[in-house]
């Protein structure tokens, strides 16, 4: 049942006198609790927080003072107490309120200054199931959500980035702050408290292993607004989730202009393509336009990587993205600068490779401090019209699939170290996928296509492009390996990589007309192993 308003208009500016300090996060507080104690603006505050503050040598009350009550259960029980959140909820022009308020001593409360226990800093840093439930906080988000809501007298900061439009407003409006502004605050503090409540549920429905939760929630924290979107009459932002897992979201840019949400979408498309390659074993770089790869190669260092992937598609790679699986070291990034490129993400950079790429000044460089793991879990998310799909990160790893070859002839060791890393490569293709490769390099990449057979043609047709850009006589495609990112629904898939110079196949099969597609392959004199896994990607 909806409870009725009595319609009380809010005014315009509430006078800041007495101010509520309990934090988490002591970023700037001595400096803000002095400037408002200057502003003979009364403080009350509790446990760390209020011994920060006395050690600043700032004036501070002690919560219990307000409750009588003091501080219990290892501070799990100091401010869930009417002489707190009656002074943050009063209506102070209703006059039941009002009088309810002096008959119980409640002192109102004008500003409210909280963060949140950090539950997701524990939660990634590895924690028990005990500390992270003990960093689940409950008087924090009561007086945030308390304050929030009666925000026509009370104003709530949960950001230390806020202090100083705090103060300044104070000072503008002469010790007291506007509805507008209070209101603003109101907005991002329930945001804030939806993304810290999206994070404890997510949390629970990974530790009791619940797939698919009743209710689910998502949070993240805004990173950067975009100029635009994938279009320019698009808006968008770039909100960071928490997770620790590298990539484009916890790099660090040590150079460029800012990345746009394209910049973004392909940067992540080629890191999470290159983290599949062991840098212990190869190097490798992986080269993106619009999220597809459009060359990938592993290579004994990252030049010689990058000059393969190069060679697939030198076309499509100007303006691209470069994603490299070790440090970049300068001969890789002499190269890389030759062609006009957005984007570099690297694990690291050495000096001479940051001094290199420092020539190119709009070109991006991204260090992570690691690569992601293939094999981690995690969640995707998709809006579609009125509602959200959800499933689980593509945590499958060729390495670890039980092969199977379905051919008269099998594969020679070499065709199946090409099979593995161009079904590697495809994983990472959007659907319908063919990657042709030789010698741990694409040759030829088919993408996107409504018919399989058309991306089998597309990646052929590209191959002969690339032949003829590098003076070659024939296409790479000859004597390559092709991997389909899903089976062949029809041999006519097959019989164009045939016809391209494909000397093996690998898919998943499953299909009605698998036998057909043996019996094709087998005619031909083709190697064919099946997966038993499928790639899809859209």
């Amino acid at each position: 049942m909806a409870v009725a308003s009595k319609k009380i208009p809010a005014p315009d500016l509430v006078a800041v006198r007495r101010a509520l300090l309990s934090v988490s996060d002591k970023t700037g507080l001595a400096e803000f609790a002095a400037a408002l104690s200057a502003s003979r603006v009364e403080l009350v505050s509790t446990g760390g927080t209020a011994k920060a503050i006395e050690q600043a040598g700032i004036p501070v009350r002690d919560v219990a003072e307000l409750t009588g009550f003091p501080e219990i259960m290892d501070g799990r029980m100091k401010t869930l107490h009417p002489s707190v959140h009656g002074a943050l909820l009063g209506i102070r022009d209703d006059p039941e309120h009002a009088e309810a308020m002096l008959r119980h001593g409640i002192e109102p409360i004008d500003l409210v200054v909280v963060n949140l226990y950090p539950f997701d800093e524990v939660r990634q840093s590895g924690g028990d199931y005990a500390s992270i439930v003990e960093n689940i906080d409950i008087g924090g988000p009561a007086m945030v959500r308390a304050s929030a809501k009666n925000h026509a007298y009370v104003a709530v900061v949960t950001d230390p980035q806020d202090y100083a439009s705090v103060l300044n407003a104070l000072e503008l409006n002469s010790g007291s702050l506007s509805l507008e502004f209070r209101q603003k605050l109101a907005a991002k503090a329930f945001a804030r408290t939806a993304a810290y409540d999206a994070a404890i549920s997510d949390w629970f429905a990974q530790a009791l292993e619940v797939e698919h939760p009743a209710w689910r929630a998502f949070g993240g924290r805004l990173e950067s607004v975009m100029r635009y979107g994938e279009n320019p009459h698009q808006q968008a932002g770039f909100y960071v989730t928490g997770e620790k897992r590298p990539g484009v979201a916890t790099a660090r840019q040590l150079q460029g202009k800012q990345l746009s949400y394209n910049n973004i979408n392909d940067t992540d498309a080629a890191f999470e393509l290159v983290g599949e390659f062991d840098p212990q074993r190869t190097a490798a770089v992986a080269i993106i336009k619009h999220a597809n790869p459009c060359g990938v190669a592993e290579g004994a260092t990252l030049k010689e990587a990058y000059l393969k992937a190069l060679a697939c598609d030198p076309v499509s790679a100007f303006g691209g993205i470069v994603a490299v699986n070790r440090p970049l070291d300068a001969n890789a990034a002499e190269e890389i600068v030759k062609t006009f490129t957005e984007v570099i993400i690297a694990p690291e950079a050495s000096e001479e490779a940051q001094a290199i790429v420092a020539a190119k000044k709009n070109l991006r460089l991204l260090v992570t401090g690691g690569l992601p793991d293939p094999r981690a879990a995690g969640t995707g998310v998709k809006s579609v019209a009125g509602g959200l799909l959800v499933q689980g990160r593509d945590a499958s790893v060729v390495d670890d699939l039980d092969l199977k070859v379905v051919t008269k002839r099998a594969p020679t060791d070499g065709e199946m170290a090409d099979l593995k890393f161009a079904f590697r490569v495809a994983k990472h293709v959007k659907s319908n996928a063919i990657v042709y490769a030789k010698d741990q390099a694409t040759v030829g990449i088919g993408a996107g296509q409504m018919s399989r057979v058309d991306s089998a043609r597309i990646a052929a047709r590209k191959a002969v492009d690339a032949a003829e850009a590098a003076g070659h006589a024939e296409p790479l495609t000859k004597g390559s390996v092709v991997a389909s990112d899903a089976f062949f629904p029809f041999a006519d898939g097959l019989l164009s990589a045939v016809e391209a110079g494909a000397s093996a196949v690998i898919q998943p099969g499953g299909s009605m007309r698998d036998d057909e597609v043996i019996a094709a392959a087998d005619a031909n004199g083709i190697a064919m192993v099946f997966t038993g896994v499928r790639h899809f990607r859209h």
